[in-house]
């Protein structure tokens, strides 16, 4: 049995929170280099370019790439062989974003309540997932989730006898709605199966995929990539000035569902699609 101190916990939140509103993930980096260099429209590869050259300014000068600096989802994979002293884990990870908000100059978005509307003032409480996993390690995963996109995120429970064609259909319907709200050029988290709740899950856990890694099964690993050339094919393009490049990945996952379901859920991410990880 290894342990891990909350207040290691608390100091590694702090730091990612702060690392993933300023530095954008290589792997997306890399994405926007790729469209800028493909597209063919003035204005689109324009577009791109100033994106470019945000996250370069927000990487030099240490300053979030986006005004809102999101609502904090925290991944925690735990082993199962990894014992937490020193207090609660809760608190400790809350107590991590407080810390990265005030002392990162963060933008405070949380309020305390969906209809009050009180600000927290610390971007706290985060949404925490667990899960528990085989081995000694404890990987934290940070993700602030803006809501120019998460607005724009939606949950259909669809019928068994809508089959694969709705599932490509409803995907495309909600990116197509979606337009430019979410500050294209987006990555597409999906979930299908599971439950109402597992679905949302599901598409969330997408989007902390590299958005050059595809699934493992060959048949969504196929249609990833279908449902990114039809996604792209719609044109909305960067920020919704047109263009070839209206998404950089669609990542699906999937899970086991009841005979009578068929749920499908469909988040989306901004160009930046913040994350970052450390292992303890």
């Amino acid at each position: 049995m290894r342990e891990v101190h909350v207040s290691d916990i608390t100091k590694v939140v702090r730091d990612l929170c702060i690392e993933a509103n300023n530095h954008l993930c290589c792997d997306v980096k890399e994405a926007l280099l790729k469209a800028r260099d493909e597209e063919k429209w003035d204005t689109a590869r324009g577009i791109l370019d100033k994106i470019i050259t945000n996250v370069e300014i927000s990487k030099n000068e240490e300053v979030p790439m986006c005004q809102d600096t999101g609502l904090v989802c925290a991944f925690l994979e735990i082993g199962q062989d990894v014992h937490i002293v020193g207090g609660n884990i809760d608190e400790a990870i809350n107590a991590g974003v407080a810390q990265g908000y005030e002392e990162g100059y963060l933008r405070k978005s949380v309020v305390k309540d969906p209809l009050d509307r009180v600000n927290t003032k610390n971007n706290t409480p985060a949404v925490i997932y667990y899960d528990i996993v085989p081995g000694d390690k404890l990987k934290i995963t940070i993700a602030p989730k803006g809501f120019g996109s998460e607005n724009m995120s939606q949950l259909k429970m669809l019928k068994p006898a809508d089959g694969l064609q709705g599932v490509k259909d409803f995907v495309l319907k909600v990116v197509k709605e979606a337009g430019p709200n979410p500050c294209p050029p987006i990555v597409v988290g999906v979930g299908i199966g599971g439950t109402f709740d597992r679905a949302a899950n599901l598409a969330k856990k997408a989007l902390m995929r590299s958005v050059n890694e595809r699934n493992k099964n060959e048949f969504y690993a196929d249609l990833e990539k279908e449902l990114l050339e039809k996604v792209n094919a719609l044109g909305i393009g960067p920020q919704g000035f047109g263009g070839k490049t209206t998404a950089l990945a669609v990542n699906i996952e999937n899970y086991p569902t009841h005979i009578a379901g068929l749920p499908v859920a469909v988040n989306i991410n901004c160009h930046v699609t913040r994350h970052a990880s450390r292992t303890l």
